[in-house]
């Protein structure tokens, strides 16, 4: 069995294997001897976990040392993890992907028997952002270290396109030195005859996950990736919370097209929980809680630190821009596409909440409005390290910032 399964890792190395790397690979250190990556469907886990693995051995994807192991995949039969580890190590293995995993029936009891038993062996897995490695017995807090992966930032999405080689800039970097930030990207861009405010409205659409490189179709692109959204609610989540049942699945899957077709939105729950007839607030809160967790949607928290954040959501929004022309009923607003793309964009590395004047508070430091190129400063004026993020605008001016400038953040 372990040659069956070998002969598939070639073939998965081989095919899942691509030249350009996220930004994951380029500044996670992954120094623990379980590494678990987890992230919504469809933004790049199995490559990144492919190219992780590769790197090890110089890229030889068959080097006996190394083996990628699709948990779901049929060919696995009745072999558990346990034993293809097991025989890995006996052949001398050292580094192991588990894609999937939460496809994988008791996979927290395997892969904590394969970390206790084999020393020296380095396991790496994928799983969908909803994955529970603290669940039951099985818990997995004090053996694995957890990743969360974040979609293609603006950046990102002009370095696969283009084959640009663009900087990382720090939020205090963008809002004290955006002027001298921005002359120099320009002037890349134009180099290829490129504008900064296309290619900006281009990612909004459909740049947001990786796979738009293959798909150069836009309505195509956004096919897909509404089918990845019913995949994720109908299998994804029933996998992980198997107490879902058919009717729980219509129910949150009614629950997110309510979302798509009124954020951004200050939930009332008793509205909600009647318009969509759920049975009780609980179920209602959990509901939102596993579209959160399965990267489908971002709750905002106001701007406190007594309530717990569902309980004290401040708005509601859709998780990245794509999401909102591929799965909302009318073509988005230009305020939601920029104050979704901000929060996507700053949420990754930064707390961000729900102030009670202007529209974002990030680290409880840097107050923000976002908007068009008109826009004033409004409720924030004179406050301290305030700034306003404004779209249609290539060079900023003062505490006026470009809102395209905030895709560097990673």
């Amino acid at each position: 069995m372990l040659q069956e399964l070998r002969r598939l890792s070639h073939h998965f190395l081989n095919i899942k294997n691509t030249p350009y790397r996220r930004y994951f690979i380029e500044t996670a250190k992954l120094s623990h001897r379980m590494s678990i990556l987890v992230g919504a469907r469809g933004i790049g886990k199995t490559t990144t976990l492919v190219q992780l693995l590769l790197q090890y051995v110089g890229g030889d994807r068959f080097d006996p040392k190394i083996l990628y192991i699709q948990a779901d995949h049929f060919a696995m039969g009745k072999m558990a993890l346990y034993e293809i580890a097991e025989a890995f190590v006996m052949e001398g293995g050292r580094w192991i992907v588990f894609d999937e995993i939460h496809k994988y029936p008791e996979w927290s009891k395997e892969l904590k028997s394969i970390y206790d038993t084999f020393p020296e062996l380095t396991i790496f897995a994928s799983g969908s952002s909803a994955l529970e490695i603290h669940k039951g017995s099985h818990d997995l807090t004090r053996r694995a270290a957890v990743y969360s992966m974040q979609g293609m930032s603006f950046r990102e999405f002009l370095s696969l396109s283009h084959e640009m080689i663009l900087p990382v800039h720090s939020l205090e970097t963008i809002c004290k030195n955006h002027l001298v930030l921005v002359p120099p990207m320009l002037e890349l861009l134009a180099q290829k005859d490129l504008k900064i405010i296309p290619e900006f409205r281009a990612f909004l659409e459909l740049g947001y996950y990786p796979y738009f490189k293959e798909l150069e179709d836009g309505s195509v692109y956004q096919l897909t990736l509404e089918q990845n959204v019913h995949a994720t609610i109908e299998s994804d989540l029933v996998a992980i919370y198997p107490r879902l049942t058919g009717i729980s699945v219509q129910k949150i899957q009614k629950l997110l097209r309510f979302i798509a077709s009124s954020v951004p939105f200050v939930p009332n729950w008793n509205n909600i929980k009647e318009t969509l007839e759920i049975g009780d607030l609980r179920t209602l809160r959990t509901y939102f809680s596993h579209l959160e967790d399965a990267g489908l949607i971002r709750l905002l928290p106001r701007a406190t630190k007594k309530l717990h954040q569902v309980a004290s959501t401040g708005k509601v929004y859709l998780e990245n821009p794509n999401l909102l022309f591929a799965i909302a009923p009318e073509r988005p607003e230009k305020g939601t596409l920029r104050e979704t793309f901000f929060l996507n964009a700053l949420a990754q590395k930064h707390k961000v909440s729900l102030p009670l004047e202007g529209d974002f508070l990030v680290d409880e430091t840097f107050l923000f409005e976002v908007g068009g190129k008109g826009k004033g400063f409004g409720q924030i004026q004179g406050r301290e390290q305030s700034y306003l993020a404004l779209d249609d605008m290539e060079m900023g001016v003062g505490a006026k910032i470009p809102l395209w400038l905030f895709g560097f953040l990673y």
